[in-house]
């Protein structure tokens, strides 16, 4: 792969390829960022639907702070495929889930764009060694996998291919992270990456559970949004558990809580819990906890599980004496009903 044409951080001109909901929060995204945007999209009314997302989401976007110069007119809709790329210093391509149309619009968007530009695929699930196969530069074809909606959820996955060159995985990370991404730089391709992966888990057992009778549609959500998805929203799931072992952190945790692995808690088959990977997950821990003592980090769950309650406005309402004797709850949330 040549030189990119530009350091990541200076990048002016995006080309968005493919406007549905991906791409076009994608669009959005990088508008509010300050990037000037040229997207294509096949539909005859692609861009009435484009401008009417972007128009959407520009309130929740000036909520969270728009980049100097940042606005929807920085948007143009081209013609054709060609001619969204012609000046572009990244593309972003967000096509259907179809591997032969990611094969041929791939291989296109290669020809067409300016030598050594990065070209990322935001597929959901396809490892970029099945897509990059047409193409003539295979070495700058990346995937780069978003969140729905991209231009409020942080997370964007980065993986190159068998024959993506290591620089262009590289620049991607840090065009995605000069653009305000959060970002995970995966040193080897899985099909469905790392997000996606542990989120298919947890719904399929949810399907499991419907088709069984075990637990209703509405039990499911609660049991998330009331448990353990308050916790997710700022500490994961290895981190989280680890604390479940006390001052001896994952070590503990894996010692008290490893025969449950064979219990019959989901469909999932478990991993043998050798020293191996217990090494790895005490190891992980470690590192994840940077620094940062049990006790420490119990403090920082427990502020924020609050933070999270009181922004949704869940804090539980508090029991109060009133001035007859009798008991009565007012909520910490002041005049909630």
């Amino acid at each position: 792969m040549p030189s990119s044409p530009c350091a990541p951080d200076h990048v002016r001109r995006v080309a968005c390829v493919g406007a549905g909901v991906i791409g076009g929060g994608w669009v959005a995204h990088f508008l509010a960022r300050g990037y000037d945007v040229t997207a294509w999209d096949p539909a005859p009314d692609a861009e009435e639907k484009l401008r009417r997302l972007v128009a959407a989401a520009w309130p929740a976007l000036e909520q969270i702070g728009l980049a100097d110069g940042a606005s929807p007119d920085r948007l143009t809709v081209a013609a054709t495929v060609a001619e969204a790329v012609a000046d572009a210093q990244f593309v972003q391509e967000s096509a259907p889930e179809k591997l032969e149309l990611k094969r041929s619009l791939l291989a296109q968007l290669d020809a067409a764009a300016p030598p050594g530009v990065v070209i990322a695929s935001s597929t959901s699930g396809y490892p970029m060694t099945d897509m990059q196969t047409e193409a003539a530069d295979p070495g700058r074809l990346v995937v780069g996998h978003p969140f729905n909606p991209p231009y409020l959820i942080p997370l964007v996955e980065v993986v190159g291919g068998k024959q993506t060159d290591a620089a262009a995985v590289e620049w991607a990370s840090q065009f995605y992270e000069a653009a305000g991404k959060s970002v995970i730089t995966m040193e080897r391709e899985l099909p469905g990456f790392i997000a996606n992966r542990l989120q298919e888990a947890l719904w399929r057992e949810a399907l499991h559970m419907v088709a069984n009778g075990e637990a209703t549609v509405k039990e499911i959500d609660d049991s998330i949004i009331e448990g353990p998805g308050l916790r997710w929203a700022f500490m994961g799931p290895c981190l989280t558990f680890a604390l479940a072992g006390g001052e001896g952190g994952m070590a503990h945790m894996l010692d008290h809580f490893g025969p449950s692995l064979k219990s019959p808690w989901t469909r999932l088959e478990a991993p043998e819990l050798d020293d191996t990977l217990r090494t790895a997950m005490v190891d992980g821990c470690d590192e994840a906890a940077g620094g940062r003592t049990i006790a420490q980090l119990v403090a920082e769950r427990d502020q924020g599980v609050i933070d999270v309650l009181r922004a949704t406005g869940r804090l539980p309402r508090q029991r109060t004496e009133g001035t007859d004797g009798n008991a009565s709850t007012t909520s910490s949330m002041g005049d909630e009903k």
